[in-house]
């Protein structure tokens, strides 16, 4: 599962997805419980970018004395059945996390996981599958779908030996605008799968050590337009 990323600068929504960004500011990278922006598609002809919390659920709308649970990503095999996730998935409110790498922890060295930043090698961003809703009181909030990467060259190696291997769902950019207008839920499956791997790639890029003082790696992700 993904749960740290890089969301891409203001300038960048307007540069490659043609949309005016929000207008509140947002952190370097982004954790649960965020703000960030995602995109959406108010008509099949125009797209809008909102700040949205991430993940589906916010900690702080998870009743009292319920079991607290992480909705940042939701499964695509059992979207349309779970009650967190089914509704948006058959309501059509799709979305695109804009991101310029994202993060996960690799233990190829040891028992310890080191983070690496993963990118894409010929794009300067990368839009992933997402899912939003939204509450009473105005907050949106999203998660991000993901599939099998058992067997994934780049993905596989991320997370913990023996656990199953997940990977966020990178759209490719000439389908951005149809899984945004995406209504039907059958359809929406076939965008669900994993980028080829030789397209993609990886670095460590660990976090400072706690109390350093040192502000997180972001420079790394910069995004070069050239």
């Amino acid at each position: 599962m993904c749960t740290n990323y890089a969301p891409i600068h203001r300038q960048v929504l307007r540069d490659i997805f043609g949309i005016e960004p929000p207008p509140l500011e947002w952190k370097a990278e982004t954790w649960p419980g965020y703000l960030a922006p995602i995109i959406r598609a108010n008509t099949p002809a125009h797209r809008d970018a909102v700040l949205a919390s991430f993940g589906m659920v916010p900690r702080d709308r998870i009743p009292a004395g319920a079991r607290k649970f992480d909705s940042t990503n939701a499964r695509a095999e059992s979207i349309g059945e779970r009650p967190t996730f089914s509704g948006p998935w058959k309501r059509g409110q799709r979305c695109l996390v804009p991101m310029l790498c994202f993060y996960e922890p690799n233990y190829e060295l040891g028992p310890k996981p080191v983070r690496h930043r993963i990118w894409l090698r010929d794009e300067p961003v990368l839009a992933v599958a997402g899912l939003w809703r939204d509450w009473p009181d105005g907050l949106v909030s999203f998660t991000m779908l993901t599939v099998n990467a058992d067997k994934h060259p780049l993905m596989g190696r991320m997370h913990a030996p023996g656990k199953e291997k997940r990977s966020i769902v990178v759209i490719p950019r000439d389908e951005w605008d149809d899984w945004l207008s995406c209504r039907d839920p059958e359809r929406a499956r076939t965008f669900l799968r994993n980028y080829p791997a030789e397209a993609m790639d990886s670095a460590p890029d660990p976090l400072p050590p706690r109390g350093s003082g040192s502000p997180r790696p972001i420079a790394s992700c910069e995004l070069d337009l050239g």
